[in-house]
């Protein structure tokens, strides 16, 4: 089972305060593991603040306007931008025809003179998996996987972009119970 390129979407009964009520972008899925971003949960940071932190004077203020997300537990220090279209960055990942992710600087300069790609995501953080955990997290139902929509990515309120992903698979996640049960 390939789960690169999927939504995860937090089951209600996902208690994990890292994770509750997220959606995560799974960026890539081996045998060995898996990471991924959150991509709904902005934090009380914007790209120009990362930008200033970083010395890159941001010119364009759509961007310097843009939140902060929070990516995930592992290494909460390191940005990674999500992106599309995938450009030529030092480091980037190509992760479909249409996206990549990208840690390297030359990107957030890019992005601070209003020169780089045309749509973009960044994120604090990543979301990490040991081989095998989150095929057993998905059997107990802490996540439902669906596909990847770039509107929600990138067009969407953070606050809408699970509830919409949920429905758009034909499911209304404010009906379904935090309560695992057994018959």
């Amino acid at each position: 089972m390939d789960l690169r390129n999927q939504f995860l979407l937090a089951m209600p009964s996902l208690a994990d305060p890292h994770f509750q009520r997220t959606l995560t972008y799974l960026c890539d899925h081996t045998e060995h593991g898996a990471m991924g971003v959150v991509v709904n949960r902005p934090m009380a940071l914007t790209v120009g603040e990362i930008l200033q932190h970083l010395g890159i004077e941001p010119t364009d203020e759509a961007i310097a306007q843009q939140p902060v997300h929070y990516g995930g537990p592992v290494e909460p220090e390191r940005g990674f931008i999500l992106h599309s279209p995938p450009g030529h960055w030092e480091g980037s990942m190509p992760l479909t025809d249409e996206l990549a992710l990208t840690t390297s600087r030359d990107i957030l300069e890019a992005l601070a003179r209003g020169e780089g790609p045309a749509k973009a995501l960044l994120t604090l953080g990543y979301s990490g998996w040991g081989g095998g955990q989150l095929e057993d997290e998905i059997a107990n139902n802490a996540w439902l996987t669906g596909p990847v929509h770039a509107d929600i990515l990138f067009e969407m309120p953070a606050e809408d972009r699970l509830a919409t992903a949920a429905a758009r698979m034909g499911i209304d996640l404010s009906r379904l119970s935090s309560d695992a049960g057994h018959a």
